[in-house]
């Protein structure tokens, strides 16, 4: 029996009824767990995986924040300068979110390792800087992992310094292929699953869709 043939015979009213007192229980059973949960601190947050949206998610959580008035750095490690909607709407906050496109290219647009790992290091130093910046809440490192994943920075070095960030400082992490030791100290860990992707169908990136 579904459970719409469940409830057939009782009336609108009753299913109204039954339907708040079961809100009701779950609302205490919420509010009890809400309640065990006191831990205010800073979180390492990591967006990887092969589906769409990493970096998206990331800029919705630096919108939000700069919506509560606080300041937000945001780190490009790969992404050169594009002009990107994300761009053109942190323009309009040059008070509270500082963007730092350090970025060349992805590797293979570049083919110049030496380049890439120039690029990396100098990244890499202007997110230690802006980690431990008071005036930050929340410092983004765009596409860090696809750093990690071609061996650009040592990530000795990079887990170390993540391990012992500033205790209020949120950090975000995206891009694909996140290593395992990056997984296993951040706070949150999300991965984007790709069902269906325009690309594989011959459409290319569209504006407000992928920049």
């Amino acid at each position: 029996m579904t459970k719409k043939d469940k409830y057939a015979h009782l009336s609108e009213e009753e299913r109204n009824q039954r339907h708040n007192q079961k809100m009701a229980k779950k609302k205490v059973a919420r509010d009890k767990i809400l309640a065990t949960k006191t831990i205010e601190k800073g979180l390492l947050i990591v967006h990887t995986g092969k589906g769409k949206g990493k970096s998206t998610a990331a800029f919705g959580m630096v919108f939000r924040m700069l919506g509560h008035g606080e300041n937000v750095a945001i780190i490009q490690f790969v992404k050169g300068k594009w002009e990107t909607g994300e761009r053109v709407i942190l323009d309009k906050f040059k008070d509270q979110a500082h963007v730092f496109t350090m970025g060349q290219g992805f590797t293979w647009e570049t083919q110049d390792r030496q380049r890439d790992l120039e690029a990396a290091r100098a990244a890499w130093e202007k997110a230690k800087e802006c980690m431990h910046d008071p005036q930050y809440k929340m410092v983004l490192l765009d596409e860090l992992n696809i750093v990690l994943r071609y061996d650009s920075l040592p990530l000795d070095e990079i887990i170390e310094t993540l391990a012992n960030k500033p205790e209020d400082t949120h950090v975000i992490i995206t891009g694909r292929n996140a290593k395992e030791e990056l997984i296993e100290i951040a706070d949150l860990v999300t991965e984007m699953t790709m069902i269906k992707h325009p690309f594989r169908s011959g459409v290319k990136a569209q504006l407000g869709i992928e920049f």
